[in-house]
């Protein structure tokens, strides 16, 4: 019977260890980069912009970050408030100035954190899209002209506490979580799950949709973990 369950252990853990190989992280190594900055690009909706953050210019989350990765980094930030993942949404963030401008930057990581706006009733009936035009975003910034190739790293976005301005709590559970649970693992990106991270702290959600400073802060933290070199 011991020998049976040490089998199944050992079947266990050899599955595990492959599946992880699916989401080994990308590594950002300085030397790669010819002495230059690392520039990371914060691509998102008006969580990463900083909507609902205490003295947003210093709080917002892609500047805290900056500071916890330091000076062989430079952070922008090119969140645009209400933008959507969804080609079809109301404000579709490859129409935006900040799209044009991230892509200009030719940044070297790029962290995408969309899909909060995509729950809205007029924007998930495009639902069918959501995982086609989220593969398309991630080709985009992956076939920049850059060397090295950029690397991106998907956010699952934070919780939404109360369904709200048709942000739908429901929606992100079941359908955009999921969604983009799926794409990255069948295209092998490495996820950043926000939304664990952030789940259980209502307090940081004044507006139960906008983290504040302290939620701003733990994002910065759960990212910087992630792409650390």
């Amino acid at each position: 019977m011991k020998f049976l369950v040490r089998s199944l252990w050992l079947v266990l853990l050899v599955w595990v260890a492959s599946g992880c190989k699916h989401f080994e992280p990308p590594h950002v190594h300085a030397e790669d980069y010819e002495g230059r900055r690392i520039r990371v690009a914060c691509v998102g909706d008006s969580i990463t912009q900083g909507a609902g953050v205490e003295n947003r210019e210093t709080n917002n989350y892609p500047t805290v970050l900056g500071g916890m990765l330091g000076g062989t980094f430079e952070v922008r930030n090119f969140g645009r408030s209400g933008a959507t993942l969804l080609k079809t949404g109301d404000l579709p963030y490859w129409t935006t100035d900040e799209f044009k401008a991230a892509t200009a930057w030719t940044p070297d990581v790029v962290i995408l954190k969309l899909g909060t706006n995509d729950t809205k009733p007029q924007n998930w009936k495009g639902r069918p899209a959501f995982e086609q035009d989220l593969v398309a975003l991630l080709a985009h910034f992956q076939g920049l002209p850059h060397k090295p190739r950029t690397k991106v790293w998907v956010c699952v976005p934070v919780p939404v506490y109360e369904t709200r301005w048709g942000i739908n709590r429901e929606v992100m559970d079941t359908g955009v979580v999921p969604s983009i649970m799926d794409v990255c693992q069948k295209h092998k990106v490495p996820v950043i799950d926000l939304n664990d991270a952030l789940s259980g702290h209502p307090e940081m959600f004044p507006d139960k949709i906008h983290p504040n400073a302290a939620g701003a802060r733990l994002m910065a933290m759960t990212i910087y973990q992630a792409i650390r070199p």
